[in-house]
């Protein structure tokens, strides 16, 4: 079977190392280690590997890891994961489970996100935003001890149409 070129999963978790720093909303001294694997059943049980390169419809966990390498507590930390482009978001993957989401990275609600919508006939209803909009999660993480760690996960699958046309 032919698969499309495959999607550079390792690209966007350097960006996202990068930029997961400074997405701490806290004082202190803490560090982000940020990995991504791909996950397949295999035989009915859940297998991780290498994300280096994926394919359309492939499931990559990103796990990130915040520790507090300072000697005091790190108050009010807030735990920021971008969902990259040509990524979609997989509902209820995310570790811990409640948590918040955005579509521009200022305004976060609580999952599911809702908006507002005019039909055709000119009235408005509230409906669910899909979660392959979501671009950045975010869990309030509270108070992290000096010298512990905490972590967040979520799960995302390579989206065919942004496959399509990144390799164009």
């Amino acid at each position: 079977m032919h698969r499309p070129n495959p999607w550079p999963v390792a690209a966007a978790a350097a960006v996202l190392m990068l930029s997961a720093p400074a997405l701490v909303r806290a004082s202190g001294d803490v560090s982000v280690v940020l990995t991504a694997q791909r996950v397949t059943v295999v035989e009915g049980k859940e297998v991780r590997g290498p994300a280096d390169q994926s394919h359309p419809g492939d499931v990559i966990e990103y796990r990130a890891e915040y520790r507090n390498n300072g000697g005091q507590a790190v108050k009010q930390l807030a735990a920021t994961l971008p969902v990259p482009n040509g990524m979609e978001y997989l509902p209820l993957t995310a570790s811990p489970q409640i948590l918040l989401a955005s579509l521009d990275g200022r305004a976060y609600a609580p999952v599911p996100l809702r908006r507002r919508i005019r039909l055709a006939d000119g009235r408005e209803v509230t409906r669910d935003v899909p979660p392959s909009e979501y671009r950045y999660l975010r869990w309030s993480l509270g108070t992290l001890d000096a010298r512990q760690s905490r972590s967040v996960a979520a799960r995302v699958r390579v989206s065919p149409l942004q496959i399509a046309a990144a390799t164009r």
